[in-house]
């Protein structure tokens, strides 16, 4: 009531001065508007409450898409060396793995390959692969063994098709032996943005006579620990093998052990395999050792000026 007498003996200071009189109702008006106005001076407003977003998208680095068929970064860098995914490599882009497969029988006798690979993306999502192979037998001889090419297709862009189908072909020419033709059936995806799985169908056909057959199930399971750095999972491998003539007694073998993938720095990673046999046929150790550089962009460089996802573009 203080504020609202001094508005009213203000009013009463002025009709003093100026010749006009206005009625009681008049100045209580003019009181209650001026008190009005100043409350509402004196209130802050009550903040905004916007709706809750929340965002589904990996903060990984590993899970950001790397080239325009949207495949994440951690297909760059082989994450199963017994099991394939999708492309490895965007058009132009090149890299080179260096392999060494180790496999221990119960019989005492070891096996052993050496295997050099360049890898070579191409557009329309396609890749190729030369392989060069050396065997080393149980006198610790070396041999060249075989060489192949590869070639890759994946039907659609990431994430478009579930588990990412990509169908692959390889022809090689084995030293002193039958040349092969091998096809398969790669699958892939994430199950949740650490967690990564790959999987194979794939037969191989020898090309003389007996002309022997292999059927090879293999898959991989691969979890996050540090992003871009350190990752550890376990794959398995189940193959059958028969020749024609003795279809019905084919000799089968199962392999199942953990694997290690280090990536010491963003162009390199270092894959470690280790599988064990579980019956007569089957090795008593499988062992992988895959050591990959990613030179990048090489073909067309000139005209490319990188991919940017649009998340992360500039405006």
């Amino acid at each position: 009531m203080t504020k609202a007498w001094k508005v009213l003996r203000g009013v009463a200071m002025l009709k003093s001065k100026y010749p006009f009189h206005p009625s009681f109702p008049t100045l209580a008006a003019l009181a209650m508007t001026l008190l009005g106005s100043h409350a509402c001076m004196g209130q802050q407003a009550a903040p905004t409450q916007l709706p809750q977003v929340t965002s589904t998208a990996s903060a990984l680095i590993e899970d950001q898409p790397v080239d325009e068929t949207g495949r994440p970064d951690w297909t760059s860098a082989r994450r199963f060396p017994s099991t394939r995914v999708y492309l490895q490599d965007g058009p132009g882009e090149i890299s080179f793995e260096q392999w060494l497969r180790q496999r221990d029988f119960e019989d005492g006798s070891k096996q052993s390959r050496f295997q050099e690979e360049v890898e070579i993306g191409l557009p329309y999502r396609f890749q190729m692969d030369l392989y060069e192979t050396w065997a080393v037998d149980n006198k610790r001889t070396v041999r060249q063994d075989e060489t192949s090419v590869e070639l890759r297709y994946a039907l659609a862009d990431w994430g478009k098709i579930p588990l990412n189908p990509t169908l692959y072909v390889e022809y090689a020419r084995v030293a002193g032996d039958a040349d092969t033709l091998e096809g398969k059936l790669l699958l892939g995806q994430d199950i949740t943005p650490r967690l990564h799985y790959g999987f194979n169908f794939a037969a191989e056909q020898t090309m003389t006579v007996p002309h022997g057959i292999e059927y090879t199930l293999s898959q991989g399971l691969s979890y996050t620990i540090i992003d871009q750095v350190l990752s550890a999972g376990v794959e398995m491998e189940y193959s059958i093998e028969s020749e024609h003539g003795n279809r019905h007694n084919p000799t089968q073998g199962f392999v199942i052990g953990p694997s290690v993938q280090v990536r010491p720095t963003r162009q390199t990673h270092l894959d470690l395999v280790a599988m064990m046999g579980t019956n007569n046929y089957s090795p008593v150790m499988e062992a992988y050792v895959v050591f990959g550089i990613d030179f990048g962009k090489v073909i067309g460089r000139e005209e490319s000026h990188g991919y940017v996802p649009a998340s992360v573009g500039g405006h």
